[in-house]
């Protein structure tokens, strides 16, 4: 009787001892999960974002640097910081614009600030571009200085 409740004493450990086994790796797993789901958004947002900037700064030096044109091709609104012209576009989490950032779908948005005041007669307008992702304090996803050439319009 004594050797028969010692085995299954024995038994009872050993799948006590399973079953933590399997908890750490289930864990381990978890974790990695998680990491590559992180991982793979930031990709994808990346990706987004520069195929965005690259067809702002196109079409920014394809209108010469007017804000308002430039504007209305990528979608967004001409604001003003400061003196300085700004194009805004506000992006939703499936990097459709968004209409009306105010109703807070706004995820992603994309800055193309002018880096010379308005008043400024260069011929040269160079602006920077910037495209963050608006969580927290707002995440830089992609930002390059891009330059356009005043009064020559490209047909």
């Amino acid at each position: 009787m004594f050797n028969n409740r010692s085995k299954s004493t024995l038994f009872l450990i050993e799948q006590l001892i399973v079953v933590a086994i399997f908890a750490i790796c289930a864990v381990a797993c978890v974790r990695i999960l998680t990491t590559a789901y992180f991982y793979a958004r930031d990709t994808r947002d990346l990706s987004h974002a520069i195929i965005i900037a690259e067809n702002a700064a196109e079409s920014f030096k394809a209108t010469s640097g007017d804000f308002e044109r430039t504007a209305s091709l990528i979608g967004g609104r001409v604001d003003n910081f400061g003196g300085y012209s700004a194009v805004v576009v506000y992006f939703d989490s499936s990097w459709h614009l968004v209409d009306d950032p105010a109703q807070r779908q706004a995820y992603y948005v994309l800055y193309l600030i002018s880096t010379i005041r308005e008043y400024d007669i260069s011929r040269i307008q160079p602006s920077n571009l910037a495209v963050f992702r608006q969580t927290g304090e707002g995440d830089l996803l992609v930002s390059f200085d891009v330059a356009a050439r005043r009064g020559e319009l490209l047909r």
